[in-house]
């Protein structure tokens, strides 16, 4: 599931950065209307702004969602990772105040 979304997370990604660099600034219109030929689109010329408009609000709105999704897996495989749940506990390791390690020297009393 995690790899599924990431491959939709990268082609609306691609297909945003596409559909943006394909629209027409503010300031294009302002040529346009002074002489230019840049008013002739594909789509006609009102209606490729609120076409490509759309499409990319509903690109943008698909990015956002897999981006929180992204963030959620993201956030439980750390939850995963650090909970205390995977750890296993064991018996403390018992002391012996009487007794001195093999290795120290030997003090005769």
């Amino acid at each position: 599931m995690h790899t599924f979304v990431l491959v939709v997370h990268i082609i609306l990604a691609v297909l945003m950065i596409g559909l943006i660099l394909v629209q027409h600034g503010k300031g294009a219109d302002a040529g346009a209307s002074f002489g230019g030929g840049g008013a002739a689109t594909v789509f006609g010329a009102s209606g490729s702004g609120n076409f490509l408009t759309r499409l990319t609000a509903i690109l943008t709105a698909l990015f956002f969602i897999t981006s929180l999704t992204l963030a959620v897996f993201a956030k439980q495989q750390t939850t995963e990772a650090y909970s205390l749940k995977s750890v296993q506990t064991t018996a403390p390791a018992t002391t012996n105040l009487g007794e001195t390690s093999p290795s120290a020297p030997k003090t005769s009393e």
